[in-house]
């Protein structure tokens, strides 16, 4: 071999070399471009980065790595869901309103001070608020709520013979002001024939 092939070839090993290199540099750009995008909204902070990769090139991508964010903007989006998750359960829980502890949804009374929280309903047994009025899961009103648009007659239907009767002998019609009609009297004497 003489000393013109021979410096062809090297001539040849140096452009394919360079060519590698311009190649690596300008995919180190790119790929810092895209990672960045993906880590920051901020326009400054990419074309610094890029600057770094463009102008150091290996030592710029060493010191990319140790400087850009830690998560990308997608990981962040999903560490931010969870942790709204997490803080809405909490917040979920229900507190006490005598001692603001935490209590189950099924708790009659709060454990710690015994404050009242919810109430049962008289017909089907399922826990209700203290405010309401009428079972959302029957339809049965509570006791001692006024219904209204009700006669005597409606009400004393509903109610067992025993009760009518105590009431009858606690508080007669007369004191109360009101007067049995003739057939809440028929209807009461019928449910007692039946038993």
């Amino acid at each position: 071999m003489d000393i013109a092939t021979l410096g062809n070839l090297a001539l040849i090993a140096a452009a394919f070399g360079a060519a590698f290199l311009a190649a690596l540099w300008l995919s180190l750009i790119l790929w810092t471009y895209r990672d960045i995008r993906s880590r920051s909204r901020d326009p400054l902070i990419r074309i610094l980065a890029l600057l770094v990769v463009a102008v150091l090139f290996l030592p710029g991508v060493l010191i990319y790595l140790i400087l850009r964010p830690p998560r990308t903007l997608e990981e962040e989006y999903q560490r931010t869901l969870e942790e709204e998750a997490l803080l809405q359960n909490i917040e979920e829980t229900p507190l006490c309103p005598g001692c603001t502890r935490r209590i189950q949804p099924d708790w009659q009374i709060c454990p710690n001070c015994h404050t009242r929280l919810k109430k049962t309903c008289h017909h089907c047994g399922r826990l209700m608020e203290l405010p309401w009025n009428l079972c959302p899961y029957c339809g049965t009103p509570a006791p001692g709520m006024r219904r209204e648009a009700t006669s005597i007659e409606d009400a004393l239907q509903n109610l067992p013979l025993e009760e009518i009767e105590e009431d009858r002998s606690t508080f007669p019609a007369s004191a109360a002001g009101e007067t049995f009609s003739s057939s809440a009297t028929e209807d009461i004497s019928l449910r007692k024939e039946n038993e």
